[in-house]
């Protein structure tokens, strides 16, 4: 089973080499839709995913309207600390895209209004805190996906 997880114009190197040793672990594939706020070959890109960056299943658009064109057929859930239902609701298939946005804004408010019905969030218990970082928010539903799907690694 797959996951796929889908940057949307990633602005932090470190969060974009960490998420990609996450999708090398976790047999998903990363899609990055430009721009982005660095080059991939940004030396904190290549250090935060450690010597695995080259064998991440790695997809680049170069942009989102390429993304959702390429990809019009796939089921696809949406993060945003704006989202009404918990990631513990979302309806993990196998192949399912997990669309996050970047890391100062998340994602466009055209993205959130148009797929408003598929948009969720992580629970945040504290009223001090907006949203998790990027990396983390992603492993978080990454695993909670895997677990759903009972896919052993």
């Amino acid at each position: 089973m797959t996951l796929n997880i889908v940057l949307i114009e990633p602005e932090i190197p470190n969060n974009t080499g960490n998420i990609g040793r996450l999708s090398l672990a976790s047999g998903s594939t990363l899609h990055l839709v430009k721009p982005f706020g660095f080059e991939l070959t940004d030396a904190r890109v290549k250090r935060a995913g450690l010597d695995y960056w080259q064998h991440v299943d790695i997809k680049i658009y170069e942009s989102a309207d390429e993304f959702f064109a390429t990809h019009i057929d796939k089921t696809m859930v949406f993060l945003s600390s704006h989202g009404t239902k918990s990631v513990w609701d979302i309806p993990f298939e196998d192949g399912i895209f997990l669309v996050f946005g970047k890391e100062s804004v998340g994602l466009a408010n055209e993205i959130t209004d148009a797929h408003s019905d598929k948009l969720y969030k992580i629970p945040i218990h504290s009223p001090h805190i907006r949203s998790l970082n990027l990396a983390n928010a992603v492993a978080v539903v990454v695993y909670e996906g895997l677990r759903q799907m009972k896919n052993e690694i």
